[in-house]
């Protein structure tokens, strides 16, 4: 009895609630939207175009053959090793 009692009376109450929230979303007008407010910059002179500069590229200087590089200064491919 205790149940149907509380799924009776209780259990409405959120039903009730998302009723009147519908309503109220329904009967709403919407407003009109505001225009978006925008900072001013302070203006800047006008810069003419930029020259065009070439620019080089310092030399590449040959490797020194370092611990990690193979003898004879060319890179090498590995080769798979077949496992007997």
């Amino acid at each position: 009895m205790w149940e149907l009692l509380f799924m009776m009376l209780i259990l409405k109450i959120p039903i009730v609630y998302l009723c009147l929230v519908v309503y109220w979303a329904v009967r709403a007008e919407p407003k009109p939207p505001e225009p978006a407010l925008l900072p001013v910059l302070p203006e800047q002179p006008p810069r003419g175009p930029r020259p065009l500069v070439a620019r080089r590229r310092p030399p590449r200087r040959p490797s020194r053959g370092g611990p990690h590089t193979p003898r004879g200064g060319t890179r090498r491919t590995r080769t798979a090793r077949a496992i007997s």
